[in-house]
């Protein structure tokens, strides 16, 4: 047996709008066509798949069992086909088909969500894929082209990219309460910290190697995953620099608690939007650099 003739989107979406109206008279008047052509699109549907796919002889139009299992089928091809010409628009308007973010751990995520959000609003069109890395692996990241924008922490500086602060973030000392250094009330030197575990968080890519930054202790522990990390500083297995939004909640229940450091009472950590400097972003890569770097203060502590 032969295979039906393929039907025409046109068709397709006839029979849509025949079952989103309940009528064919209906649906003529929003197809803004004659109701003899809606009838003949239908007829012509029926004959090629060989199936009835409505009840004839009722007034409002029901479904038959075949007409309900095409339906769903004849509905995915219109939204995937309206999907298409919406991209092949915007791609005509030189608006790009992906953009690839990459944004340090340690950016507040309360900014980074509102941004995506808004970006599928304004952008239905375009994909977006988006990765979460530490330290240094973000700029390499958009130095290898692999992502076309990035927000890097600390400080970059890389030939062939383009870098402006979009703020700051404080990491303050933090330990379980039941941790020795928690029971100290004076600020604590350097010397106190050394045979305490540090838990710090390692960097993947090269910028940083050999480099520690706000390490005291002699024994660390490294870890790749700032959730890991939390979780380890909760059961009290060391100490560590964490970013303030997301120990705000632990310090202020009492399963963390701030450690004051004599010689550092507090750390800044910078934000940069950085990109390459032969790859200008397009409008949509822009559209959302410019949100990301929206309302940052000199020092973000959201």
């Amino acid at each position: 047996m032969s295979a039906p003739p393929t039907p025409t989107i046109d068709q397709l979406n006839v029979f849509a709008a025949i079952v989103e109206e309940g009528s064919f008279s209906a649906a003529a008047r929003r197809l803004n066509r004659a109701q003899s052509v809606v009838s003949y699109t239908i007829a012509n549907l029926e004959a090629q798949l060989g199936l009835a796919l409505f009840e004839r002889g009722r007034r409002r139009k029901l479904l038959t069992p075949a007409g309900r299992a095409l339906i769903g089928d004849a509905r995915r091809v219109g939204l995937v086909v309206d999907e298409l010409r919406a991209r092949a628009t915007a791609l005509a308007s030189g608006i790009e088909a992906e953009v690839a973010l990459v944004v340090d751990v340690m950016f507040p995520t309360a900014r980074l969500v509102a941004a995506v959000q808004e970006f599928a609003v304004a952008f239905p069109t375009v994909a977006l894929r988006l990765r979460i890395e530490a330290l240094g692996t973000p700029a390499q990241l958009v130095l290898h082209r692999i992502c076309g924008i990035g927000i890097a922490g600390g400080v970059v500086f890389l030939d062939g990219l383009d870098r402006t602060p979009v703020g700051t973030v404080v990491l303050l000392s933090v330990a379980a309460p039941c941790h020795p250094l928690a029971a100290q009330d004076a600020p604590l030197a350097t010397a106190a910290l050394r045979d305490h575990t540090q838990l710090v968080l390692t960097d993947k890519s090269a910028l940083t190697e050999g480099r520690d930054y706000g390490v005291y202790s002699v024994r660390s522990w490294r870890l790749g995953d700032l959730g890991a990390k939390l979780a380890l500083l909760r059961a009290g297995l060391g100490w560590g620099n964490m970013p303030e939004p997301m120990v705000r909640d632990d310090i202020a229940a009492g399963t963390l608690v701030r450690l004051t450091l004599r010689e550092q009472p507090a750390l800044e950590y910078p934000f940069y939007l950085v990109h390459r400097h032969d790859t200008p972003p397009g409008p949509a890569t822009r559209w959302l650099a410019d949100r990301l770097a929206l309302g940052a203060p000199p020092a973000d502590r959201i």
